[in-house]
């Protein structure tokens, strides 16, 4: 598979389609992989988070789900095809299960937000495998069952709706034991799925404005988080430009 090391991570140089075939081969090898994507936001997460960087850069597969990480492998020389956005690879990914009849695990997100997940798969694929799902609301003390569970479901992939870090941290402490061949973090792509959120129109995916897009939707909420972390990200690409040159 072809990667391009940028922010100490071996980032996959492929497409979405390319992806797709990595995580196929990935499936019929029945070994677990914990999959991961990388934008703006969890590089500067994992700039300040030594154990989160060291779980994301040991992942096998790592994509661009963020512009701003494809604009940043262009300035750093080490250019990117494209952006993979988890949602998009998700969605994608959910086909390839239809058309191979893979078994699905979805976790993460409020009960009826899960379900509606299901639901809305279910009528769009009527074929579609699902091993099974549940809500992201659990203490510690449920882990051990919940991961039991879900590796009594011989799911083909398990789909984790849970926020950075608490996704990776999650996986990277169970993926062995859970069993499944991918295991995906997809944040809160569920919510999106379900309709209690709403995705920036294309035109602005297209020009890296997806994050502007939600940023107006939780001004109050989100302001520190793009507008402090993206300057954070622009001193980190610039740290890196700087290594590269020295």
């Amino acid at each position: 598979m072809k990667t391009v090391n940028i922010f100490d991570c071996e980032v996959a140089s492929l497409t979405i389609d390319e992806t797709v075939v990595e995580v196929n081969k990935i499936i019929k090898k029945r070994k677990p992989v914990q999959h991961v994507v990388i934008n703006a936001g969890k590089v500067v997460l994992m700039d300040e988070n030594i154990n989160l960087k060291k779980i994301v850069s040991e992942c096998p597969i790592i994509n661009a789900d963020g512009q701003s990480i494809v604009w940043a492998s262009r300035f750093l020389k080490k250019p990117l095809p494209e952006r993979v956005a988890g949602i998009d690879l998700m969605e994608e990914l959910i086909k390839l299960s239809n058309k191979k009849g893979y078994s699905i695990y979805f976790l993460g997100a409020k009960e009826e937000v899960v379900k509606k997940v299901v639901r809305h798969y279910e009528s769009l694929y009527p074929d579609v495998k699902i091993a099974g799902f549940r809500n992201g609301y659990f203490n510690q003390k449920e882990e051990i069952e919940i991961v039991n569970n879900i590796r009594e479901a011989h799911a083909d992939i398990l789909f984790v709706a849970f926020s950075s870090p608490q996704k990776e941290y999650f996986l990277s402490k169970y993926f062995k034991e859970l069993g499944v061949p991918f295991q995906m973090g997809v944040g809160g792509s569920f919510d999106v799925v379900a309709g209690v959120t709403s995705r920036a129109p294309k035109y602005m995916q297209k020009i890296g404005l997806e994050w502007f897009y939600r940023f107006i939707q939780e001004p109050k909420r989100m302001w520190k988080r793009y507008l402090v972390g993206n300057s954070k990200f622009i001193y980190i690409v610039l740290k890196e430009k700087f290594k590269k040159v020295n």
